[in-house]
């Protein structure tokens, strides 16, 4: 009795994805080591199905070959980059914002605050801060804000400006700013949400990519938010972000990195002042 052998998985030659792995490093500083090949072999099957492609190694032929890379690029990007976000992740940061660095920065005359979330992803990180400083505005006025929400992946800003979201996904926003700030559906079947326009309109979402030699933000940024990113980028690649992200911060503000990052033997104008918060010093 002969047993059906099943088809063997549509794998990437080791040329070619280590050809993938050199792109994606020289566009956006994320390392694919060989311990990411499944996991980038199943993300990209989805765009083989969509440009009708049989094999990953055909798609590489198809990427690398004429000028196609121009317009694929994104989608390419979209397809390897890892997107994880939760509304109120990493609490710590957001009771910093209202005990310690608001307070500091109105006593140093700041009133309108510039705020950067340079990798939002699918937008909670944005929509939370926008929660916390609107909701420190109703309660003690003194203060305006505009926020930036910039992120790499067109998929995830698409996602982030629509600004609807499954009910649970919000269980961590306060009951209170839940009333406030979240627009439950008419049709009770429905288990999305949706952030209030006002919040929304409070928020610009732009597509930026931080291996850009500089970053066009505008005026010098008071937070800055860029978490659970370096983790991603081999170590001279976080400083030259460090470096560059520091361009935009003001003096005196502040650079929150995840909980699981560091600024250690970098040598760049910043004081640790609270958990992976770190100040600018001033001129």
């Amino acid at each position: 009795m002969s047993v059906a052998r099943l088809p063997r998985a549509d794998t990437l030659s080791p040329r070619n994805f280590t050809r993938l792995a050199q792109y994606v490093y020289d566009t956006v500083g994320i390392k694919l080591p060989d311990a990411k090949k499944t996991m980038v072999e199943g993300r990209l099957r989805r765009r083989l199905q969509t440009l009708g492609i049989d094999t990953l190694d055909a798609y590489c032929e198809y990427l690398f070959t004429g000028d196609r890379l121009v317009a694929e690029s994104p989608l390419l990007i979209n397809a390897v980059t890892t997107n994880k976000t939760d509304f109120f992740r990493e609490p710590g940061h957001f009771d910093f914002i209202i005990e310690t660095a608001i307070p500091a920065l109105l006593a140093q005359g700041t009133r309108s605050l510039r705020v950067w979330s340079a990798a939002c992803s699918t937008g909670a990180e944005p929509y939370t801060l926008a929660m916390v400083l609107d909701d420190y505005a109703r309660q003690h006025g003194m203060l305006d804000f505009g926020i930036l929400a910039t992120d790499v992946d067109t998929d995830v800003l698409a996602t982030a400006r629509a600004g609807i979201y499954p009910a649970d996904m919000l269980q961590p926003v306060p009951p209170a700013m839940r009333r406030a700030y979240v627009r439950m559906p008419n049709d009770r079947h429905r288990r999305d949400v949706r952030i209030v326009p006002a919040l929304r309109s409070a928020i610009g979402f732009a597509r930026l990519n931080l291996m850009e030699e500089s970053y066009p933000v505008g005026e010098p940024m008071h937070l800055i938010f860029c978490r659970n990113v370096l983790i991603y980028f081999d170590k001279p690649t976080q400083r030259q972000v460090v470096l560059r992200l520091l361009e935009c911060l003001a003096p005196g503000g502040y650079l929150f990195l995840g909980h699981s990052e560091s600024i250690h033997g970098m040598d760049v104008p910043l004081t640790p002042v609270g958990s992976t918060v770190f100040q600018r010093r001033q001129a």
